[in-house]
């Protein structure tokens, strides 16, 4: 599940992150000498394949035509700290069903993209260190006085994404309504965020849940009909995965990661795409479900 949510017009735009499948041998020498080595499944081909999303805002989508965003930015930073290691980037743009799956399977090195870290997604990947909050809001009419609190929210009817992230960490709103001596009301799933929004909008939910980043660019867009409500879940991250048996790609972008954060790269594009920097993220990969757990508060 990704973030996807409605736009004022058909905007586009995203990206993906994971990596491929690279042999035993390139694994022992990634392991015998670092990050460079890492890379030396990818300079056999001699060059490393991004593969992009084009309508996921605000991380990577098209505004008359042209990409903008987030990851359209951060692609060209990518490009230079790969080409210090003699290593260029190609990029293709996919849509955004089957790109996790491109990715793991070989077919691509690299995608960016807003993935959230799941249990799930860490049975199959590895993350590199996240580079936003993921964390869990909901979104209300905003002329809809009644919701405030987690109280408020006892008995209401949810829309949420069906087999998201969003919809996998449920229980800790219901734990949340729980501790406040209430229980929740009806949850509807749906395919997709505007099919969410649009029965918001109408009055057929009360509320709708999803992550920071997509709740603070749908404000950004649709303010005069949307607001944006409370916390309802711990800590989230956006990552790039990476496939278990990839571990020298993990390096590779855990380096980058270092480096962009270093710099101040990171929180730039972070303020101006996000509306705010995260500093607070941790700063190492997310490769197991305790981990994760921990991270997000979720024990």
């Amino acid at each position: 599940a990704s973030m996807k949510q409605p736009r004022k017009r058909s905007m586009t735009g995203t990206s993906l992150g994971l990596l491929r499948t690279l042999s035993v041998a390139t694994l022992v020498l990634s392991a015998s000498f670092g990050a460079h080595a890492a890379l030396a499944g990818v300079k056999s081909k001699g060059f490393l394949s991004v593969a992009t999303e084009a309508d996921y805002a605000p991380f990577h989508y098209l505004v008359d035509g042209k990409p903008v965003g987030f990851h359209k930015e951060l692609l060209e930073d990518l490009k230079a700290y790969a080409k210090t290691q003699n290593v260029d980037v190609k990029q293709d743009i996919l849509p955004w069903t089957g790109l996790l799956a491109s990715v793991s399977s070989g077919q691509y090195d690299v995608a960016f993209t807003g993935a959230l870290v799941t249990d799930e997604r860490l049975r199959v990947f590895n993350f590199a260190p996240p580079f936003a909050s993921a964390q869990h809001f909901y979104v209300k009419r905003a002329d809809d006085k009644r919701l405030s609190d987690i109280a408020s929210l006892c008995g209401k009817t949810v829309g949420v994404q069906a087999g998201s992230a969003l919809l996998a960490r449920l229980p800790e709103l219901k734990k949340m309504m729980k501790d406040k001596g209430c229980e929740m009301g009806k949850v509807v799933e749906y395919p997709s965020y505007p099919e969410i929004y649009a029965d918001l909008a109408n009055g057929r939910l009360d509320y709708a849940v999803n992550a920071l980043i997509s709740v603070n660019d749908l404000i950004k867009t649709r303010g005069d009909t949307f607001a944006k409500g409370i916390a309802v879940s711990g800590a989230g991250f956006a990552a790039w995965p990476v496939p278990k048996n990839s571990p020298e790609l993990l390096t590779f972008l855990s380096g980058f990661m270092d480096q962009i954060r270093a710099n101040g790269r990171l929180a730039a594009l972070q303020t101006k795409w996000f509306g705010e920097a995260f500093p607070d993220r941790p700063k190492e990969p997310i490769t197991n479900v305790e981990q994760f757990h921990t991270l997000a508060g979720m024990k």
